[in-house]
C-alpha cells in the first residue's frame, strides 16, 4: 500500500491497533449475523436468508480489506515474515496490553465464527439435500433389485 509507506512508525503502529479494534467490532456483528442466518435457515425464510448472505458477504469483505491492509502493515514495520507477536513486542505499556488482549479476543471471535459456520453451513446442505428427496425421490427407490 502506498499510503503504508509512508507512514511513520507510531501511525503504522495506531493503524494496526486500530484496525484489530475494527476487526472486533466487525466479528461481533458477523457472529450476530451468523445466529440470525441459523435462525432463519430453520424457519426456511429463503428472502431473510438472502438478505443475511448480502450483510454477510459485506461484512466479510470489509475484514478481509482490514486484513490485507494489517498485514502489510506488519510486513512494513517487522519485514516480510513479521508476524503480530512481533508488532505487540514493538509496543509498550498499555497499548502493548490491549494489542495482546484484542488480539487474543479476534482469534477466539474468528473460531467461533469458524464453528458457526460450519453449523449453518451443515443445516442448510442438510435442508437442501432433503429438499432434493423430497422434489425427485431417491436415487434408488425405482432401481431394479
Amino acid at each position: 500500500m502506498s499510503g503504508a509507506a509512508k507512514m511513520t512508525r507510531p501511525q503504522a503502529l495506531t493503524r494496526v491497533l486500530r484496525g484489530v479494534s475494527d476487526d472486533i467490532a466487525a466479528y461481533g456483528a458477523l457472529l450476530e449475523l451468523q445466529e440470525q442466518q441459523f435462525q432463519a435457515a430453520l424457519r426456511h425464510q429463503p428472502a431473510r436468508l438472502s438478505a443475511l448472505a448480502e450483510s454477510i458477504n459485506a461484512a466479510v469483505d470489509g475484514m478481509e480489506q482490514r486484513r490485507r491492509q494489517r498485514v502489510s502493515l506488519v510486513r512494513g514495520l517487522s519485514g516480510a515474515g513479521g508476524t503480530m507477536n512481533q508488532i505487540i513486542e514493538l509496543l509498550q505499556g498499555a497499548p502493548r496490553l490491549q494489542l495482546e488482549t484484542d488480539w487474543a479476543a479476534l482469534e477466539q471471535m474468528v473460531l467461533e465464527c469458524k464453528r458457526l459456520n460450519q453449523r449453518n453451513s451443515h443445516l442448510l446442505t442438510e435442508q437442501y439435500s432433503i429438499m432434493q428427496r423430497v422434489l425427485h425421490g431417491e436415487d434408488d427407490t425405482y432401481a431394479p433389485g
